[in-house]
């Protein structure tokens, strides 16, 4: 059958040569989706080998941090390689990211950690993140633009959602190797040294990556555009310097990748950190829960593409992250509820409470490892986020000493201020053993129970966070790449994606549990993504357009 000059058969189909074309797109993106994961899935882990220098709570949080940081960069990725990709042209940049996600991930596996190097060690390992952000800053809307520039018209939902699944598929086989290692190392050797054996890995990987772009063509649109003279010479003065189309790519953030972005981290990365540290379900058997509920949840991913080539982008979206800011509380709560009722249950029956003067108690965050916190509101609060037990907050008069009350107990913390060291120690050594006898007495597990929590209810819960996020995620490549014209298409869809996935979602983690730390209510770091992906609801509806049937080359 004869093709047009776009490259589509007659019937509007694409031919055999382009579907190869797409495929190989989307295994690229795979494999950089796991690069970029591997990090995320192994946050508490790293976490012990480049901080060791900070206290436990600290520990984590500035693991997630230095996650975050990858995640932070992204949008200076997507200046500089969304530029490049509309001056050159989308294959050479799918190169040059590819080579340096790669590159970055392989040397984190052989970076010495804090015991070896001290202070250096997680500074080059900050740097590395920034490097694996910047370079997945350039990759999604490389590959977004791409693909829907050889999708025919009425069909760029469907073609583009096959994009939207390689995040999914690069987590998936990021988890897999994680759990084929550590089941085959044992938990202390994976700990200790065998968590480098999946970043290791990815050295054969982008291997095989870079054969597979080396095999790519130029998108035909970008190819018709540029014969016919009609680049941009200054895309990122064009895209962001004209209030037309910078006013799109703020809509663009605000109504649409913003909320998308905080139920996509909801729904595949917070969901496991909770699972973990606050309902303390072995890692183990937390990824492999996430793992089903991604299989089953991935072919949706497709359907929502699909869907929304019938129906527009922005119902699929904007239905998707209503839904999931009005049930992430009750999901979540099940996820208790099934996962480690031993918790609900004291929580019910011996809630923890501590009473304090709240000027009195810090931020229960040490970046640095350097500050102590000495208060007596502090003493308790830091044993009980050490220890993972949800409490709630009362005041107290000025000068008052904190207590702790568990159930019908109370006890008394200390003052630190002003004890020598070896003092606070054996008196926070008394506290902490005070408090841990009574939350066991009161029924607080120590480690979730396998024989009590209810897998095949936490596959379903974890699934339905899943959905979610397929809805929100199928369609966005589409929408994005439909809101901007071909000349500038490159940097301008992929700054709001980025700031979206970046800052809004790539900081749930962080951010949730910073406010967990703050308030003690385990579900407390919820209202985050449920509040923005209600802005995103409200801003999307009223001023974002719809966009499925616009042509792309303008």
């Amino acid at each position: 059958m004869a093709t047009t000059a776009s490259g589509l058969r007659a019937d509007g189909s694409i031919g055999t040569s382009h579907r190869r074309v797409i495929l190989a797109s989307s295994l690229g993106t795979v494999f950089e989706w796991y690069d970029f994961y591997l990090y995320g899935s192994l946050a508490a882990i790293i976490g012990k080998q480049f901080f060791t220098g900070l206290n436990e709570t600290s520990q984590f949080i500035f693991a997630l941090l230095a996650f975050a940081a990858g995640f932070a960069v992204r949008p200076f990725g997507a200046i500089v390689f969304g530029r490049v990709g509309d001056l050159i042209g989308r294959k050479y940049t799918f190169l040059i990211t590819i080579i340096i996600m790669g590159t970055s991930t392989f040397l984190v596996g052989v970076l010495p950690g804090y015991s070896t190097m001290g202070v250096l060690a997680p500074v080059l390992l900050i740097a590395l993140r920034l490097l694996q952000g910047l370079a997945l800053g350039g990759e999604y809307g490389g590959a977004a633009t791409y693909v829907a520039e050889h999708a025919p018209q009425g069909k760029r939902g469907l073609y583009t959602s096959f994009i939207q699944i390689t995040a999914t598929f690069g987590l998936f086989l990021s988890l897999l190797v994680i759990l084929g290692t550590r089941l085959g190392l044992g938990t202390e050797s994976f700990e200790a040294w065998g968590w480098r054996i999946p970043f290791l890995i990815s050295a054969v990987l982008v291997g095989v990556s870079v054969y597979i772009r080396l095999q790519l063509h130029e998108s035909p649109v970008f190819q018709q555009m540029k014969a016919e003279g009609k680049q941009s010479k200054a895309p990122l003065t064009e895209a962001f310097g004209q209030w037309k189309n910078l006013r799109l790519v703020i809509l663009a953030l605000l109504g649409a990748t913003a909320g998308q972005a905080v139920v996509w981290y909801t729904g595949q990365f917070y969901s496991l950190y909770f699972l973990t540290q606050s309902l303390k379900i072995d890692g183990t058997t937390a990824n492999l829960l996430i793992a089903a509920a991604l299989l089953i949840g991935t072919p949706f991913f497709v359907f929502f593409g699909w869907l929304s080539d019938k129906v527009g982008r922005k119902p699929v979206v904007l239905a998707g992250c209503l839904l999931a800011a009005l049930t992430m509380f009750p999901i979540f709560k099940g996820l208790t509820h099934f996962g480690n009722p031993a918790i609900e249950a004291a929580a019910a029956t011996a809630p923890v409470v501590v009473t304090a003067d709240p000027n009195a108690c810090s931020f229960q965050f040490d970046p640095v490892g350097k500050k102590t916190f000495t208060s007596s509101c502090d003493v308790a609060k830091s044993v009980l986020a050490k220890k993972g037990i949800p409490y709630t907050n009362a005041s107290a008069p000025a000068g008052t000493l904190a207590t702790v009350k568990i159930g019908d107990e109370v006890i008394e913390s200390f003052e630190g201020a002003g004890l020598e060291k070896a003092d606070f120690t054996a008196k926070g050594k008394e506290f902490t053993g005070k408090i841990a006898a009574q939350v066991k007495t009161a029924g607080y597990p120590e480690k979730a129970d396998p024989s009590q929590s209810n897998y095949p209810m936490l596959i379903v819960l974890l699934a339905i966070l899943v959905l979610y996020v397929t809805m929100v995620y199928g369609p966005i490549a589409a929408w994005l790449v439909e809101m901007f014209p071909t000349r500038i298409r490159y940097t301008s869809m992929s700054l709001p994606y980025h700031i979206g996935n970046g800052w809004f979602g790539g900081f749930v983690p962080t951010i949730g549990f910073m406010l967990v730390a703050w308030k003690g209510d385990i579900y407390y770091g919820l209202w985050y993504p449920v509040v923005v992906a209600l802005m995103t609801v409200v801003i999307g509806l009223f001023f974002v357009r719809e966009t499925k049937d616009v042509p792309l080359e303008h």
